[in-house]
């Protein structure tokens, strides 16, 4: 993902961990947070409220276990799109890269 996001033009960060990724969103490092369900350390949706208290740009949510009822709580929770990694991730994910394309 990081190589076809700095194709598409954009700078990417990326984390080993959960809480390291948390520190760094939560000291004004971004303006989109892509992430996936499956942490170590922490739930995916624990995960995606704890960035939610300090980040206010778009998040993205992507998991190969993303169904309905879960798609539906994230973006609930205010996720700009929670998505299914299937093979066609990349066309799924485009328009909503957009969003800061057209800043």
């Amino acid at each position: 993902m990081k190589t076809f996001l700095e194709a598409e033009g954009f700078e990417v960060e990326s984390f080993d961990s959960a809480q390291e990724a948390i520190f760094s969103i939560g000291a004004g490092g971004g303006d989109m947070v892509i992430t996936g369900l499956v942490f170590s350390e922490m739930e995916g949706e624990e995960f995606f409220a704890k960035i939610s208290e300090s980040f206010s740009g778009p998040v993205i949510v992507m998991s190969s276990s993303m169904d309905s009822e879960r798609e539906g709580k994230l973006i609930d929770l205010g996720a700009l799109a929670a998505l299914s990694k299937t093979s066609s991730w990349k066309n799924d994910i485009r328009p909503h890269l957009s969003v800061l394309k057209q800043k």
